[in-house]
């Protein structure tokens, strides 16, 4: 099978190479299109993991890949969805899937009229520990659900500028940390619609270099009647051992269920001269979402979350930020 990725714009792009690179029975080529900031870029990392290397995306669709990995620039997402899918090739776009809600339909559509695969890149549904709180929930273990708090804190993203630049991104921490959590409501309560967001947000961390907001609260309502929170920031300091942490507390009518996405499989430590150290250990979830992707590929069968799952999701941080604007609730579209 013959995996492509487009940009390494977004960090996560290097990770999937390493896993990727790692596998028998891929082989994996990227393209990287200026403007580059940050860590190395292009034609570098391909030479550091010694693999074919693309100016253009229309070079690496010449290569007539199986599938293609869309790391750019949030805001980029709709224009190459659009010209991989024209090519008949499969896509994982990284989250969120769009920064509007038209540019996310006519993605779905793209794919949808060339009959390939659309799915975002939402790796906590993937991981051990959400496995669990699934089957506590499906089985019953807490009863109705009720409410929900939800968190998503980490590090403002300083190797890639264009994380805290709205005009890429689609706006700060609410849309790079929300739709996360987002997300995994959609697994949990796969029947019920986000129906209100209330948001509010400041620029208290990190204001001298970022553009959008740093720090963020969303309420979230659903047509189920269930309410929560999801607390959302770049609030992790820059030399956290790691990039940061997502927690999920459910509340139902016969009990609680906690979820630490990150803290299940580590070890801790203190090393002199360096500092806090941490190690992660056994089951990837980056790695169980690439295979499913793979999968999909190989089977015919479309693998989630899909466009539709992702627009979703994006759906409540985008009205976060209408009811920033407004300074009050909003429904959501």
């Amino acid at each position: 099978m013959k995996i492509g990725i487009h940009s390494l714009a977004h960090p996560h792009a290097e990770g999937y190479l390493r896993l990727l690179t790692g596998r028998r029975d891929v082989e994996v080529a990227i393209t990287d299109p200026p403007p580059h900031d940050g860590s190395p870029r292009g034609r570098v990392v391909a030479e550091n993991f010694g693999i074919p290397f693309f100016d253009e995306l229309s070079d690496l669709l010449a290569w007539r890949p199986d599938g293609v990995i869309v790391c750019t620039e949030n805001a980029r997402h709709r224009a190459a969805v659009e010209e991989i899918a024209a090519a008949g090739v499969h896509i994982l776009c990284e989250k969120p899937l769009a920064t509007s809600l038209p540019d996310a339909d006519a993605m779905i559509a793209a794919a949808a009229d060339a009959q390939v695969a659309l799915m975002v890149a939402y790796p906590v549904r993937f991981s051990i520990a959400f496995d669990a709180l699934r089957s506590v929930v499906d089985g019953g273990g807490i009863g109705e659900l009720i409410s929900f708090t939800g968190t998503n804190n980490g590090k403002l993203p300083s190797e890639r500028e264009w994380f805290a630049q709205p005009e890429l991104s689609g706006g700060g921490a609410i849309m790079d940390h929300t739709v996360h959590l987002a997300d995994l409501l959609t697994v949990l309560m796969p029947r019920a619609n986000a129906t209100s967001v209330y948001a509010r947000s400041n620029t208290l961390l990190h204001s001298d270099r970022a553009a959008a907001e740093t720090g963020g609260i969303v309420s979230v309502e659903f047509d189920n009647g269930v309410t929560g929170t999801i607390d959302c920031s770049w609030s992790a300091p820059a030399d956290n051992p790691v990039w940061g942490g997502l927690t999920l507390q459910l509340v139902g009518s016969d009990g609680i269920a906690d979820l630490d996405a990150f803290d299940a499989q580590h070890v801790a430590g203190f090393t002199t001269g360096i500092g806090p150290i941490r190690r992660g250990y056994g089951d990837d979830a980056n790695a169980a979402m690439l295979q499913t992707f793979c999968d999909g590929i190989a089977t015919g069968r479309w693998p989630q979350p899909d466009g539709a799952t992702g627009r979703r999701s994006m759906a409540i941080a985008l009205a976060a930020y209408r009811s920033l604007e407004a300074g009050e609730p909003v429904p959501v579209e």
